[in-house]
Formats: structure tokens, sequence, C-alpha cells
């Protein structure tokens, strides 16, 4: 899953948006979003600080992942975040980034939902990565939320792009046209992503459910998944 190229696609032509795009950009990507966790001198895996993410998957078609999973994220001695996923006693390595590009979740998710739009849609992954892109020089739907994490109240945001609903293609998208990429953050967040959320309703008069990809803060700490 090639995560750092699509952060360069992302940064390429964010200068040229308006100053609510870049709001939307700081707000999606911060280089800061890992402050406060630190890896442990002396290259112990215990020591390494540790995130956990629940990842829920449904309304996948038939040959793609659905279900639950887990997400670990752990800071590692030498500056880069290892991603891995679990699912049961099955575990498999997302890659390594630098720590100095912020949190690697968001491009993961983004991949990840890309990767079953364009299976299920039949549509070109580049061209909707692109419309992602331009989404984010647009302005956002930004609001405070409140959420509960550790038995207190913490104040957020979340962030709502639509990256098709001005899209020229639109009326052969279908429903796919309706995604939504919902994003909470927060700085008294570890990681500052609570959750991330896409959404396509399901087809109208059709039987099936609509597609939901969720990736939620379960907990953070130096335990394993």
């Amino acid at each position: 899953m090639r995560v750092l190229p699509l952060l360069a696609l992302f940064l390429l032509g964010l200068g040229h948006g308006p100053l609510a795009a870049a709001e939307t950009y700081e707000l999606l990507f911060p280089s800061t979003a890992l402050k406060g966790l630190e890896a442990v001198s002396g290259g112990s895996e215990a020591g390494q600080s540790t995130l956990v993410y629940e990842r829920v998957i449904s309304g996948a078609d038939e040959g793609q992942a659905d279900g639950s999973f887990s997400i670990g994220l752990k800071i590692k001695p030498d500056e880069n975040v290892a991603l891995t996923l679990y699912q049961g006693t099955r575990s498999r390595g997302l890659g390594n980034y630098p720590a100095s590009v912020g949190n690697p979740l968001i491009m993961y998710f983004l991949e990840s939902v890309l990767a079953d739009v364009a299976f299920q849609s039949g549509g070109s992954p580049f061209y909707m990565r692109n419309r992602i892109k331009e989404s984010l020089l647009r302005d956002a739907q930004i609001v405070p939320v409140s959420l509960r994490y550790h038995d207190r109240e913490i104040a957020a945001r979340q962030v709502t792009i639509r990256p098709f609903a001005n899209d020229k293609a639109r009326e052969r998208m279908g429903r796919f046209s309706q995604l939504a990429l919902a994003v909470t953050v927060s700085d008294d967040i570890p990681g500052w992503y609570y959750s991330l959320v896409a959404t396509v309703p399901a087809a109208t008069g059709g039987a099936g459910a609509g597609y939901t990809n969720a990736i939620t803060l379960k907990a953070a700490g130096e335990a394993r998944p």
C-alpha cells in the first residue's frame, strides 16, 4: 500500500488553495500528530510507545477484507513509525514511516478506502485519488464535537469531506458519488486521530447494506493489540 506517495500527491498544489483549504490540511495531516509519544531508548520492543486502533469494515464485496481488525502503531527508537494489522492470531506489517510526517494512519485509511471503493465501483483509483486531493483544496465541513475518552469529556473537531459531491462524473458513479470521509481529531487524543470513518450509502431500492470503513482509537500504552 503506497502511503508516502499518496502523501506527496496531497502536498502538491496545497499552496495554491484558499486559506480554508490550508486549515483543512493542517487538521487532517499535522506533522505534530505524534507529539508526546516517544520511544524508550535502548531498542527494547516493550519500551516502544504504542497506540491501538480498532478497525471495522462492513459492506465489502466478496474477496475484500470485511469484519473487525486491530491496528498497532509503534514509535521505534530509529524515529520511524511501524503499523501492523492484526486479526485474531494473524498479523501483517503495513510498513515503516518517518515519524516526522506525522501519524501515517490517515494515509493507510485513505488508501484502504480508495482500494475498496474502486473495487466495488469499477472506477479508477487514480481518478478517485486526485478527486480527494482536490477536495482538500476546497472548504470542508469542520464542526466542534465532544467525545468521551478515558472517562473524561474531550473537545474535538470533526472534519468531513465529500470528494465527489461536485464531480463531473458524479452521475456515472451511482451511490459511490456520496462517499463521505469524516475524521475526528483533538490535541487531547494520543496520536491526534480519535476516529476515521468512510461511508457510502446502500443503493436505492437495493437489498445490500452500505459500505463503512471505521478506525477508532482503542488504547494508548505499551501493550500489543
